[in-house]
């Protein structure tokens, strides 16, 4: 039988510091991923991914296990060279909602360019359904 606790603040064990459970429910992150966006793509951790695309050159989709109460989420993240970038360009990652269900997730290089790079990382931050 599953049980339900309903609790409108949460405390430490000194009740020195309190949350309320609205503000942990509506700031944490609802999905994220840590991946490898170089050759084959890969995960290496993640919460609420169901599974990644590849769309081509630091083009990539992040499917959610659960979805987002709709399309208004925000996505951020970071993007780098797993070993010492050689060509000492520096890589930004840029976060698109584009349904209740994925998020774009896109890589590029100083210059503007899409680029695949070893270290990605992404979250989502909204509403679940």
């Amino acid at each position: 039988m599953a049980s339900i606790l309903r609790v409108n603040t949460l405390t430490d064990a000194s009740s020195n510091n309190s949350i309320a459970t609205s503000f942990i429910f509506g700031g944490t992150g609802k999905s994220w991923i840590n991946m490898s966006g170089e050759s084959t793509i890969s995960t290496r951790d993640s919460f609420n991914v169901a599974s990644i695309a590849d769309r081509g050159t630091g083009l990539y989709t992040q499917n959610f296990t659960s979805n987002m109460t709709n399309d208004d989420f925000a996505g951020s993240g970071s993007a780098q060279a797993v070993y010492q970038d050689v060509d000492g360009r520096n890589r930004m990652m840029v976060g698109d909602a584009i349904s209740t269900s994925a998020a774009n997730v896109n890589t590029f290089d100083t210059g503007g360019s899409a680029d695949d790079v070893g270290m990605v990382s992404s979250v989502v931050h909204g509403d679940l359904a």
